[in-house]
């Protein structure tokens, strides 16, 4: 079972254009939108991969609403927590012309202290009656940098094996609060440590193990993945395909890893999980919304090297 905790969820809106042009005017059908955010879209992959999800979300205003109702629609199982604030709005321009894609993000908006409490408590009441995996995914609200680090320990407290995706000032405290799983991308990683971002992707990987005891999962985009557990790196070559949707990428490999984890998989299963479900995610519009058969076609095609020593259970 994976609960998600979604403290900065959106209303994530998908343009496609055939042409782009700076300073023109574009006419272009309705466009693709899903209830977004990290969060939601990594909670949106695992439950396409078969895992029992359940997503608590600060939600708030008209687009709140239109987030939730867009989670009932698909059937997504989603707790409302009211934010008191309008939900953000994320919108992406897809240009079959040059394949390029254009991402304008609302920030998140600060809320007050009260909400982060109701927040906390929703969350630690679906913890306590559903054992397995907690996913952090995003940052919080605006000028709630510890949020994240709070809800680590909460998870931790609760006997959840606590998974984080975050960034930014929120990602060096959610790091130390001893999370079970680190997933970050190369910049992330790299501003974390205080490296280069163009330093060896395994090396970064294995000095955020060294320092949290975590799995450490590194995402690259398109130049693959690097995942270390118990027996020392695993490096995921660049997928073959290549999609023009690649927002919400890294949250589906999120998705599909933990929830092939949750059903007991080794590492290099998870991590070839995800791989797939990152790539499938790319190929159509939409955070999340891919065909499981194509991601798991995908995973078993996906190029591993490993060096093993023990287990690689996490």
């Amino acid at each position: 079972m994976i609960t998600v905790a979604a403290l900065s969820p959106s209303l994530d809106l998908t343009y496609t254009l055939d042409r782009y042009q700076l300073g023109r005017m574009h006419r272009t059908p309705e466009p693709v939108a899903v209830a977004g955010g990290k969060a939601l879209n990594m909670a949106r992959a695992a439950r396409a991969m078969g895992a029992e999800v359940v997503v608590v979300a600060l939600l708030g205003g008209t687009t709140g609403a239109r987030v939730a109702a867009l989670a009932a629609a698909e059937g997504l199982p989603l707790v409302e927590v009211p934010s008191g604030a309008e939900t953000r709005t994320c919108v992406s321009v897809a240009a079959a012309d040059t394949g390029e894609l254009t991402e304008i993000y609302e920030d998140t908006r600060a809320v007050g202290p009260e909400v982060l409490e109701r927040f906390a408590a929703a969350l630690a009441e679906r913890l306590g009656a559903r054992p397995g995996w907690l996913s952090i995914s995003g940052r919080g609200p605006a000028g709630s940098a510890d949020a994240v680090a709070a809800l680590v320990r909460l998870g931790r407290s609760a006997g959840a094996k606590v998974a984080v995706d975050t960034h930014g000032e929120s990602l060096p405290g959610a790091a130390a609060a001893g999370p079970a799983l680190v997933k970050v991308n190369r910049g992330e990683a790299a501003e974390l440590l205080g490296r280069p971002a163009s330093s060896d992707l395994a090396e970064l990987a294995v000095e955020i193990r060294a320092r949290t005891g975590a799995v450490v999962v590194l995402t690259d985009g398109t130049a693959g993945a690097v995942a270390v557990g118990a027996s020392g790196p695993v490096r995921v070559a660049p997928p073959a395909q290549r999609g023009r949707f690649p927002v919400g990428s890294g949250d589906a490999f999120l998705g599909g890893l933990l929830a092939a984890l949750d059903r007991g998989q080794e590492l290099v299963a998870a991590v070839r999980s995800g791989t797939g479900c990152a790539v499938a995610n790319a190929l159509v519009p939409g955070q999340g919304h891919f065909d499981r058969a194509l991601a798991e076609r995908i995973a078993t095609q996906t190029s591993l090297s490993e060096r093993r020593s023990a287990s690689s259970s996490p």
